[in-house]
Formats: structure tokens, sequence, C-alpha cells
């Protein structure tokens, strides 16, 4: 089917050039006959019906054979555009198409087919790797539920045991609705580019805040805090901002020894405002650093359970719509230093 359609355009181009030239020859003997008429030349078209003949058929041939060779060079193209599009709407995300034609716009609109084909590869890679790393975290806790619930039909558990199956499902359910909470915010984030409900307060207290609101956590390792954190207003979504804080520190009570020390310090300017979390624990090599503020990635295998791989990225999408930066220092085995720079009107 698509190749009797594209035969059909390549005979309505001939046809059209064909028929033009056929038009112009009929034109240009009226023409000559009225000018013979009026005076304006004396030779009869009458009397030379064979020059006017071998005109007509030689214009014919010569622009038929024009209408099929440019005919052909301007449809091939066009033919091949259209049948990767028909392959790309299959779902072929390898279609390409040639880049060598001589025509300069048709070479440009073939670069463009094929870098358009390229983004569209790798947003469908992206899509089908949020799709299973999705399912897989949602997988493993429903897993451990069901089985563990299993085992709790068991009339002879001891006290003990009942409990302790228990917490493990309280456990995974929590951490079942921390991950669905933190897709869907993610999926608002990135759908948006405007910060609503923003209003002025204190940044140095939210941070504060933070902190203390991390303490069960910081205490059990008895973790102490060196903060520098001078009076700053700051103008924007405080809820939003709140998990950027709580996240980041989060991370690094998670990830520093027992008996250590976090520094958060703010530096502050007319413009922006800049606060450093700096911890003393495990750090990252390069490649982790690469990778830490894509979906689901966790760069340390044996934490798994203890997050989801969505902080970060949550952190990240949220400064962007702040118009801030946040960048990260680690070496292994040294800790890690956050860096987050906002301006002072998100």
């Amino acid at each position: 089917m698509t190749k009797n359609k594209h035969s059909g355009l390549w005979l309505y181009f001939a046809i059209l050039v064909f028929s033009t030239i056929t038009l112009i020859c009929f034109l240009l003997s009226i023409l000559w006959t009225v000018l013979y008429k009026f005076g304006a030349i004396t030779t009869d078209p009458r009397m030379h019906r064979l020059p006017i003949i071998f005109m007509v058929f030689g214009s014919l041939l010569i622009g038929g054979a024009i209408a099929i060779y440019v005919g052909r060079k301007l449809i091939r193209p066009i033919q091949n555009i259209s049948n990767a599009f028909e392959a790309l709407s299959k779902g072929d995300f390898s279609v390409r198409v040639p880049e060598n034609e001589n025509i300069m716009e048709i070479r440009e609109m073939a670069k463009r087919f094929n870098t358009m084909v390229q983004d569209l590869s790798h947003v469908e890679t992206l899509r089908t790797d949020f799709i299973e790393s999705v399912s897989h975290e949602f997988k493993t806790p429903i897993t451990s539920i069901e089985g563990y619930a299993t085992l709790l039909q068991n009339d002879r558990l001891s006290p003990e045991k009942h409990n302790h199956y228990v917490e493990i499902i309280i456990e995974n359910s929590r951490r079942l609705s921390n991950l669905s909470s933190s897709i869907l915010m993610l999926s608002k984030l990135e759908n948006q580019e405007i910060i609503p409900n923003k209003a002025e307060y204190r940044i140095d207290e939210q941070i504060r805040k933070a902190i203390l609101m991390l303490e069960g956590k910081w205490e059990i390792k008895n973790i102490d805090f060196d903060m520098e954190l001078p009076r700053q207003l700051y103008y924007g979504n405080e809820q939003l901002l709140e998990r950027v804080w709580s996240n980041i520190i989060d991370n690094a009570i998670k990830y520093s020894p027992e008996n250590s020390t976090i520094h958060v310090f703010m530096n502050s300017t007319d413009e922006s405002t800049e606060v450093v979390i700096t911890d003393h624990g495990e750090g990252m090599t390069n490649d982790v650093q690469k990778h830490i503020f894509e979906k689901f990635y966790q760069g340390d295998p044996s934490r798994k359970s203890e997050g989801n791989g969505l902080g970060l990225p949550l952190v990240k999408r949220i400064v962007e719509l702040c118009k801030g930066t946040i960048t990260v220092k680690s070496t292994p085995g040294e800790g890690s230093t956050f860096t987050v720079t906002l301006p002072n009107k998100c």
C-alpha cells in the first residue's frame, strides 16, 4: 500500500511537469498564429506545421525526461522519510534516513529527523528503565509483606516471632507508602515549571528544624552538628525546601560513622544563599557521583532497604525549580559535601 501511494506521488509530479510543458507549447502555437494574423510576423504557421510538430514532440520528450529524472530525485528522499515515519510509528527507534542528499532542504530534514529519532530513543529507554525500576521497587516490599503475612497464619508462632513479623510488615508498608508518595511528588514536579505558595520565611530556622526532626537518627549514632547558620530571610515554597534539607541531612546521618560530626554552613549575599552540608562518612567514587541524581539509583546496594533512590532526584528537581544549583564533592573514606545555591527569590 505504501509503495503504490508513493508511486502515485511521483506520477502526479511527472504529469504536472509534462502538462506544463505541453501547455507552453500550445500557447506558443496560439501566439504564433495570433502574431501572424496581426501582421507581426510573416511566416504562416499553417505552411510550417512540421517544425511545430517537431517542436511539440521534442518539448514533450525533453519535458518528460526532465519530469522523470527530477521527480525521482525529489520523491525518493521523501519516500525514505515517509517510510521511516511509518517504521517509527510502529516502535522502531533504530530507523534512520540518509543524510547525503544533494538538496540542502531535504538533507536538513533528514538530519533533524535522525536527531528526533535519537532523542525519542533515549526517552523510550528512560521510560522502560523507569517502569522496570518502579516494578522492582514495588515488588520487593509487596513480596515481603505477603511472605510474612502468610507466616502469621501459623497459630503456633511464639509472641516474639509474631511481633517481629508484624514489625516487618509495618516497615515494608511504610516503605511502600514513602515510595508511592515520592513517585507522585517527583512526577508532579517534573511536569511543572512554576513554584506555587511562595512566602517569606527564615531559611536558617528551617534547616535547624530539619536537623531536630532527625534527632532520633543522629542521637543513636552520637553524631554532633557543627552549624554556622546566620539569620537569613528567604522567599520561596517552605514545604518544598524542607524536603531538600531533610533529605541531604538524612543521607549525611545515614552514611556517617558513630561519634562523628556533620558540618552545616550557610553563606548569603544580596543575590543568593549558599548552604554547604559536609559529613565524614563513607564517601563516593566518581562513578557513583555521576549517577546519584538519577531515579532509583543507589550507590550502596547494602543500604537498599533504607531508601528508594528517589530522594536526591527530588532534591535536584526542587532546586532546579528554584533556579538554583546543587553540586557534590566526595572522596571514598573521607566523606561528602553537598552545596546548594539558591537565588534569594525562589
